[in-house]
């Protein structure tokens, strides 16, 4: 579980770390994120689940033909836009999803907030929902990069890099197939530029990664024996 943990506590502590005025502003970041980053790993017709969705930046913003959120912060319901199914429950359980029902499943700066137990937990639940054609994309804080500042967030409490997220993958019968260890600066208050444009370039030099990336992108596949 989370540090504090329980969907009220959740609730508090998100609206107190993140103004509405901010929220707006990650919105428009996520929104360029999705059209000009992940959408190239989703297919606009596939399922999408994401998972500790939070305020739904990306499920918002991707397209897909159908959208599911799963978060235990009740606050989800309201963050969710129209065209998303909002579920709320734990990551390390959401039994209200189908078994092979999902075609891509989306995980963002989730597992620094919960125990290596329940890393492994949501790995095993996400393998039962995903599709034996489908894929986790994954993106997470790396410790070698953001040690300095990684404990800046009172509910961090686990440290991963690039190396120990893909031997959590091996564990629960994933298969990586791609890992970009230097992809976006830490937080959204960190060298990423805030203005649309200045987003999207980012996104077209690589080299700027290598230089100002704290956060490593992965995408990894069920291991078919597993099956």
């Amino acid at each position: 579980m989370p540090v504090p943990a329980g969907p009220e506590n959740l609730r508090r502590l998100y609206a107190t770390r993140f103004a509405e005025t901010e929220t707006s502003r990650r919105n428009a970041t996520w929104r360029v994120l999705c059209e000009d980053f992940f959408q190239k790993w989703i297919n606009p017709g596939a399922t999408v689940l994401e998972v500790a969705a939070g305020y739904c930046e990306f499920i918002n913003n991707i397209q897909a033909g159908k959208k599911i959120a799963v978060d235990l912060n009740p606050e989800v319901k309201h963050r969710a836009d129209s065209d998303v199914c909002a579920v709320v429950a734990s990551a390390t359980s959401f039994p209200e999803v189908p078994s092979d029902s999902i075609d891509v499943v989306f995980i963002s700066n989730f597992f620094e907030h919960i125990p290596k137990d329940d890393i492994l937990e949501t790995l095993h639940e996400v393998h039962r929902v995903l599709r034996s054609t489908g894929k986790i994309l994954i993106l997470q804080p790396n410790i070698r990069f953001c040690r300095t500042d990684y404990w800046m967030f009172f509910d961090h409490i686990t440290p991963l890099d690039d190396r120990s997220l893909n031997e959590a993958l091996a564990m629960t019968d994933f298969v990586t197939e791609k890992t970009i260890v230097r992809f976006l600066p830490y937080t959204t208050k960190s060298y990423l530029p805030k203005a649309a444009f200045l987003v999207r370039a980012y996104l077209k030099v690589p080299l700027l990664w290598r230089i100002f990336g704290q956060q490593t992108f992965v995408i990894a596949r069920p291991r078919h024996s597993a099956r």
